[in-house]
């Protein structure tokens, strides 16, 4: 058993690779689609650069110097030969802290915001640009050019932080404020320049300045302190400038603030650093403070002890009449002393390095190596002293402990001296080299960039765009495509204007003076357009083809309805009766027919009344302007039209037709859609398919082919329709046209 479905011998082109020519046929197709998207981009993004609000940037540097101690025993870690790091790092954090940025938002009032009532998209640009408010827009609540309002003070109850509230100005500097919630809850009014108390104390207000009409309306709000704080950390930028690695750190540190208000951005970064400074400030001071403290502590006891270390010396002499000391417990007390003094100095480097740094620590662990090796000393001393007679050991063990206490008690009131001294002219480790300075253009938006972008875009999506509407659309494009796949085409058929207003006419009945024209039919009116001289070669190619036909009627079919199968059947009549020929041209499509209207008649009394009985052959056949061209119309709508074509009196009526004319045209339904193609076709000698260029994919051509094939109908070709000069088609397949002036 054979398949008697035809298929392809091989694929077409356009499947087995990318064809670049098409692809390039396809943008100069749309040329104009991508350079109308491309421009409205462009203007799109000239238009969002001209009203988006402008971001400033401003910048401030400061240096951080090496911190050094100012404890009462200098730097612990330079005794033991260490140096310590620059705390850049450190103070980086410091800067971007609760501590420095709360009393930032405090000074400069960024918790409190005023914002005007605007225009959608195109508020804050006239604002920006000072328009004016015109007439029309008086009383209205948006906000013009040159209209503002200065908040002199506003202090609200923690619940109602972050609540926005509406300022609607009044009438002669007055004013009404109201909640903003659905519906804006009122809670009073109040003059301009006067503190005014609203919901129960809860909101204190006073407006310092207004400029509005009557109606204006303004949105103020005191923000969170924690908001606040998070909208500046969010602007603020902290960077160390200079080199890498360990100890590579310059101290110089670059504040970098952005926003869209450049006074503020420099008052703020102004206040930045100045409050950076005044912490720093008052750290160092602190630690003086707490230095001075702690001797201020010791003093007032080293002199207790001292008074009564001389009382006890001088006691013991007037017991002893004045025992004189030798030489030698002479140098023994002046070596307790040295010896003592340097023990005090290790237990007050002692009790503040416990604060910095572990028992662990190799510089606390030197300390303590140090202070033993002293508590040796003395007890050397000690032993030396107890060898001495008694006497002389009592006045050498009185005199040390006054000379002892005496030189510690000179040496922290030295230290308290030098420490009233170092807080009085305390300046911190921290200097503002640059003050703020804020730029005079915008970082952002980057009009240029901006442009490119959008131009880019614009293009990038014209061209996807026009790639996926390339890729989408597989319908035929070239006869090669169609003979690839297993079937001759007859006849490629360009599309015309004139053909396109038939079109239109034929769809639509826009010509309401139908009946004032003598015929529609192309081949009347252009003999020479293209499309009539390309059916001239089709009349040529089915004069040898239907030699071999049984009968002279001819089948016009489709796979899709609007592929142009009643164009080609009545101009390709036409040409026929043109050539002599006498014709019959059959409008078997009895649902949605239009045969009729190509030559000013009417739908009814046709071929539906024909195969129901209802009227006799020469009641239904009517001529046309040509002398040899006649056609039938399709008749009333049946509900049953193919059983009409199953019926003998279609046999019959194709029998009589075929010995009255010298060819019979059949112009029929898709045969995709219904089956009624298939009925006609198996009564006639010759099928035709008609496929639209771009319009019908390969796969219904093979399906068209199949369905009739399977009905016993064979085709015996295609006709290519309405070929447009494209440059898709031109690059992929190359056509070529030739017509005359």
């Amino acid at each position: 058993m054979t398949d008697s479905v035809q298929t392809s011998p091989r694929a077409a082109p356009a499947d087995e690779a990318i064809d670049f020519g098409r692809l390039l046929g396809l943008l100069l197709d749309h040329k104009w689609l991508i350079i109308f998207i491309t421009a409205f981009f462009a203007v799109a993004g000239a238009v969002y650069a001209m009203l988006v609000t402008p971001v400033y940037q401003g910048d401030a540097l400061v240096q951080v110097e090496r911190r050094s101690s100012i404890s009462p025993l200098g730097d612990v870690g330079d005794v033991f030969g260490q140096e310590s790091e620059a705390p850049t790092s450190a103070e980086v954090h410091i800067l971007q802290s609760r501590l420095v940025l709360g009393q930032v938002v405090d000074s400069t009032d960024l918790d409190l915001l005023v914002l005007p009532h605007s225009l959608p998209v195109i508020g804050e640009f006239v604002q920006r640009r000072g328009i004016a408010r015109p007439g029309y827009m008086e009383g209205r609540p948006e906000v013009w050019g040159g209209e503002s309002l200065e908040l002199g003070r506003l202090e609200v109850a923690d619940h109602l932080r972050g609540a926005p509230l509406i300022v609607t100005v009044g009438e002669e500097g007055g004013y009404q404020l109201a909640i903003d919630s659905e519906p804006p809850e009122k809670i009073g009014s109040g003059e301009v320049g006067e503190l005014a108390s609203f919901h129960n104390g809860d909101i204190q207000l006073r407006i310092a300045e207004l400029n509005a009409p009557a109606g204006a309306q303004f949105t103020v709000m005191k923000r969170t302190r924690a908001a606040a704080i998070g909208q500046l950390r969010g602007r603020l930028t902290v960077s160390e400038l200079g080199g890498s690695g360990r100890n590579a750190g310059t101290g110089m540190l670059r504040l970098t603030l952005t926003g869209t208000d450049r006074e503020e951005i420099r008052r703020s970064l102004d206040a930045v650093s100045a409050t950076f400074l005044r912490q720093n400030v008052e750290r160092q001071s602190a630690e003086a403070e707490q230095s001075l403290a702690f001797l201020e502590e010791q003093a007032p006891e080293l002199r207790t002890q001292l008074s009564a270390a001389e009382d006890s010396l001088n006691h013991y002499r007037v017991e002893q009449d004045s025992v004189d000391l030798s030489s030698e417990s002479q140098a023994v007390i002046n070596q307790f002393i040295e010896v003592e003094r340097q023990l005090n100095e290790m237990e007050l480097q002692e009790t503040e390095m416990a604060q910095r740094v572990t028992p662990n620590h190799p510089s606390y662990l030197a300390l303590l190596r140090q202070k033993r090796q002293l508590q040796d000393q003395r007890a050397e001393l000690n032993q030396r002293v107890s060898q001495l007679p008694a006497s002389q050991q009592e006045v050498v063990r009185r005199t040390r402990d006054v000379e002892v206490t005496q030189a510690i008690y000179l040496n922290v009131l030295n230290k308290m001296q030098e420490l009233q001294v170092a807080r009085a002219g305390t300046v911190g480790n921290v200097r503002i080299i640059d003050r703020a300075q804020v730029g005079g253009a915008p970082i952002a938006p980057n009009k240029t960039r901006l442009m490119m972008l959008s131009i880019l875009l614009g293009g990038m999506l014209s061209l996807g765009i026009v790639m996926m509407r390339g890729w989408l659309n597989r319908g035929v494009e070239s006869a090669e495509q169609i003979e690839d796949a297993g079937l001759p085409v007859y006849a490629t058929v360009p599309l015309t204007d004139e053909q396109n207003k038939l079109t239109r006419r034929i769809k639509h009945k826009r010509d309401k003076n139908a009946s004032q024209v003598a015929t529609a039919v192309l081949a009347e009116h252009a003999p020479a357009d293209n499309a009539i001289e390309a059916l001239r070669g089709l009349r040529a190619s089915l004069h040898f083809a239907m030699l071999e036909a049984i009968d002279n009627r001819l089948v016009i079919t489709g796979a899709s309805p609007a592929v142009g199968k009643s164009f080609v059947s009545i101009n390709l009549g036409a040409l026929c009766a043109q050539a002599g020929q006498r014709v019959l041209l059959v409008d078997a499509d009895m649902r949605k027919g239009h045969v009729h209207n190509a030559f000013g008649g009417r739908g009814k009394l046709g071929l539906s009344e024909l195969l129901s009985g209802k009227l006799e052959l020469k009641d239904v056949i009517r001529p046309s302007n040509l002398e040899d061209l006649h056609y039938i119309a399709r008749g009333a709508a049946p509900p049953n039209p193919a059983e009409l074509l199953m019926n003998s009196r279609f046999s019959e009526f194709m029998e009589a037709a075929s010995l009255q004319y010298d060819i019979v045209i059949i112009d029929t339904p898709p045969i995709l859609a219904v089956i009624d193609a298939a009925l006609v076709g198996r009564q006639c000698g010759t099928t035709l398919m008609v496929a639209r260029f771009q319009q019908n994919p390969l796969r219904e051509l093979h399906a068209a082919t199949r369905r009739l094939e399977t009905a016993g109908v064979t085709v015996k070709g295609a006709i290519l329709n309405a070929i447009e000069s494209k440059a898709a088609t031109f690059y992929g397949y190359g056509y070529y046209s030739y017509s005359y002036k």
